[in-house]
């Protein structure tokens, strides 16, 4: 399952500029979000913030991708997601 999930994101960042997505980071958001779909939209949302200017939520030593920035944001446990669920929005 991994190798699907980092070329998915290898490709969406391959549209920009050509970049190596950090398989450890991947591996280890995975423990966070373990569904990959769910990884995928939470890591594509985070892109695009960062992208149209949003401070990154992590700091590091070295530059990091706009993907590896939401990875690691994942990871540290900065982002969290929600699904919705129907019953909840009745009531």
């Amino acid at each position: 399952m991994l190798p699907t999930l980092a070329r998915f994101i290898q490709l969406y960042a391959s549209k920009q500029e050509s970049l190596i997505v950090r398989d450890e980071y991947i591996k280890a958001a995975q423990k966070v979000i373990p569904d990959p779909n769910i990884l995928i939209n939470v890591v594509s949302r985070r892109v695009k913030q960062l992208k149209y200017g949003q401070r990154p939520l992590v700091e590091s030593l070295e530059r990091l991708s706009p993907e590896d920035t939401a990875l690691r944001e994942i990871i540290e446990g900065k982002i969290s997601y929600e699904l919705f669920d129907p019953e909840k929005e009745e009531a």
